[in-house]
């Protein structure tokens, strides 16, 4: 599934359309996780995209003449492509949605399991249930280390799978959060409340650390991503954990392990990321 990375290196794919005349919109199959809607051909036609953002994982168009009118929200899902294309070439079996612009260059969903979503939004779309209950932005000031370790006081499960959850923070997927731990030296089964300010202070630092690398790589391309010009991201190549089980970890030479947690695939290094026992931990309280 394409995370944070990949979602804002397909926004920044798209930017080149901002400001540009929406001519034709083609729905050549209406169900995907949500149907899209039948009327959205006369909502955008003759409007222009206006401003293109990102929240979490939605792709965000501000539809309109000169102001805003509405907001197209789209979502990758699981295997989704959002593709800029000079001209509009035959779609292909999977090509499921279209924005057609008057300059000739075309917009196309590739969506091979319809997992991904193309909805109309009327109103302040940050208080559509899909976003107005998700937690900060991983790269926003928001998100630093009193903010986390205020909000793992009270969430005992493994930090792997507390910092993969959308209300605490947004976008730390299943490859990012395990890169990340890595780098922060943390085990991934580590209760969350048992987190330290001053590891919560790294923590926090080697995710956004974590995704600018991955962003400046282009993203990661694990099966078919591609950035919306047709090139893959490279940030796989440099993976220290994901992926690599059985493989000797890049610093110390350790054999990478896998575990699952929360259904998850879950990577670690057990020399660089040891697991503290409970025990341990509760002499460190009470000293």
């Amino acid at each position: 599934m394409p995370e944070l990375p990949e979602v804002e290196v397909t926004r920044r794919g798209l930017l080149p359309v901002e400001g540009a005349l929406i001519a034709q919109v083609t729905i050549r199959h209406h169900g995907m996780r949500w149907p899209i809607p039948a009327d959205l051909p006369q909502r955008l036609q003759g409007r222009r995209v206006l401003k293109l953002k990102r929240r979490a994982k939605y792709i965000l168009a501000e539809i309109g003449t000169t102001v805003p009118e509405g907001t197209l929200l789209l979502h990758l899902g699981m295997s989704g492509r959002l593709c800029l294309l000079e001209r509009d070439f035959p779609a292909e079996k999977h090509d499921h949605f279209d924005l057609l612009f008057a300059d000739g260059r075309v917009i196309r969903l590739r969506d091979p399991r319809r997992f991904g979503a193309v909805l109309w939004l009327d109103q302040d779309p940050m208080q559509h249930e899909l976003l107005n209950r998700l937690g900060p932005e991983p790269l926003e000031p928001a998100f630093n280390a009193a903010y986390l370790f205020q909000e793992l006081r009270t969430r005992s499960a493994a930090i792997k799978t507390t910092i993969m959850d959308a209300h605490l923070v947004v976008g730390v997927g299943n490859i990012y959060a395990s890169e990340s731990l890595f780098r922060a030296r943390i085990h991934p089964e580590t209760p969350a409340n048992t987190l330290s300010l001053a590891q919560c202070e790294l923590l926090v630092q080697e995710i956004k650390s974590t995704l600018h690398a991955a962003l400046e790589a282009g993203g990661s391309s694990l099966r078919d991503f591609f950035g919306a010009d047709g090139n893959p991201g490279y940030f796989q190549q440099t993976y220290y954990v994901y992926g690599r089980t059985g493989e000797a970890c890049r610093v110390c030479q350790q054999m990478i392990l896998n575990i699952r947690l929360g259904q998850r695939s879950t990577f670690f290094c057990p020399q660089c990321q040891p697991r503290k026992s409970a025990v341990s931990h509760k002499k460190r309280l009470t000293k």
